[in-house]
């Protein structure tokens, strides 16, 4: 996708005005939404849409699913149109239920066909899904879409992570696609069973699901423990699909897929705009999903919009620099300090001794206490690892926290989205 601004703009416009047009009649939470924002002539311009059409919050989003249940009451057409289910993990709130239509499911596979052409993926890639096909979005629309363009496609559900390591070898799989946490597990595992990962054919990781991808100590961890293999990163939501694909000139940039996106940063409180160079919220509307749309969709996502140019890689759709920064509901108050879980990650994980690692925080008390489990890798000193990283904790986030060691394998792995903090608050 090499398109200049103003052909990207124009093709939204299109697309916008398609979408308000499918939803003015047929969808029952939004139609009443773009009666009360003044919206519901043709030809909207994008900067009208901006201005007019409130915010959507998953909170509202919930509160809908449960007013209406089983699905809600955002969906375009007749139940009988659509053919795929999926929900949300429900860690931070009820779960969402999202429902397809063959032609919106079509329209994510085409968003993933893109994640695939800028990591030179193409129909000779044998690809490995290590990930169990439950009922998040996961990796579901990227097995379909590498289906469509080609290439062998290996499904690890059901499979411990020492059989698809196995398969990985022995099918000569040239791409991996989990989460970067598995990446790194799946290197543990063959390091624990002796497994020499320099046979593995494995030339490209392609990561989600978590900010590690973007963040540069993890992806060289993940490169190095898989023998210099390329680490690609990715970010997508159940709700709205695959949004992003890393820049191939750019490491840790990640691009938003503006043809299928209308995308915004706005700041998380003042709700205003905010510029290149600034850190804000991820404002999406998905442009294709006329059968369960989102308009104006608060992310949670925190992220930094880069200037607005045509990239080295030769896109000129917006850039997010360091990729998913944070989430804004993730940040806790320890002891007057502002403390992201992106911050510890990346802190923890500069040290090649931890396997892994666990994080409390106690709010039961008039200050919140934080306290860090970390397992050593074997052979590692743990006190000493410990120490390291309670003074490194000190010195860069100005944040005194109690590090204790856990014994070897004593510690929870995650093949999805890891769930390493631990809130502890009043009931």
């Amino acid at each position: 996708m090499t398109d200049a601004p103003a052909a990207i703009e124009a093709d939204q416009h299109g697309k916008l005005n398609a979408l308000l047009h499918a939803l003015r009649d047929g969808n029952r939470y939004y139609a009443p939404l773009l009666k009360s924002a003044g919206l519901l002539h043709e030809g909207v311009s994008i900067e009208a849409f901006r201005r007019a059409m409130p915010l959507t919050s998953k909170a509202q989003i919930v509160a809908d699913q449960l007013a209406h249940p089983p699905f809600g009451s955002n969906l375009t057409y007749p139940l009988e149109r659509y053919t795929r289910f999926h929900q949300t993990s429900g860690t931070t709130a009820a779960p969402m239920r999202w429902l397809d239509t063959p032609e919106s499911w079509q329209w994510m596979l085409d968003n993933w066909k893109e994640v695939f052409r800028a990591a030179k993926v193409d129909a000779s890639a044998r690809i490995m899904f290590a990930f169990s096909f439950g009922p998040f979005l996961g990796f579901w629309t990227a097995f379909e879409a590498a289906t469509q363009i080609g290439c062998l496609c290996l499904p690890g559900g059901g499979l411990s992570s020492m059989a698809r390591l196995r398969m990985m070898l022995d099918t000569g799989a040239t791409v991996l696609c989990c989460t970067p946490t598995y990446a790194m597990h799946l290197a543990h595992v063959a390091a624990e069973h002796h497994v020499d990962l320099t046979a593995s054919a494995i030339t490209t990781i392609i990561v989600a699901g978590e900010p590690g991808g973007s963040v540069p100590v993890m992806r060289k961890r993940m490169s190095d423990a898989w023998n210099g293999a390329r680490v690609f990163d990715h970010h997508g939501m159940t709700e709205v699909g695959p949004v992003t694909i890393e820049c191939p000139a750019q490491p840790g940039v990640l691009h938003v897929i503006e043809r299928s996106y209308l995308a915004e940063v706005i700041d998380p409180q003042s709700l205003a705009p905010v510029g290149p160079g600034e850190r804000g919220e991820l404002v999406l509307t998905t442009l294709g999903r006329l059968g369960s749309p989102l308009l104006r969709y608060r992310t949670g996502d925190l992220v930094e919009m880069g200037p607005r140019r045509t990239c080295a890689c030769g896109r000129a759709e917006m850039a997010l620099v360091g990729g998913i920064l944070a989430r804004c509901d993730d940040m806790v108050l320890v002891r007057g300090v502002n403390v992201f879980p992106s911050a510890i990650d990346e802190l923890v994980r500069a040290h090649t001794e931890v396997a892994e690692y666990r994080v409390e925080v106690d709010a039961r008390g008039p200050m919140a206490q934080i306290t860090i489990t970390v397992e050593p890798a074997a052979g590692a000193n743990g006190a000493a690892l410990a120490a390291r990283i309670a003074r490194e904790l000190r010195d860069a986030l100005h944040l005194r926290a109690e590090v204790k060691v856990a014994a070897a394998g004593s510690l929870p792995r995650f093949e999805f989205k890891s769930k390493r903090w631990i809130r502890l608050q009043h009931e």
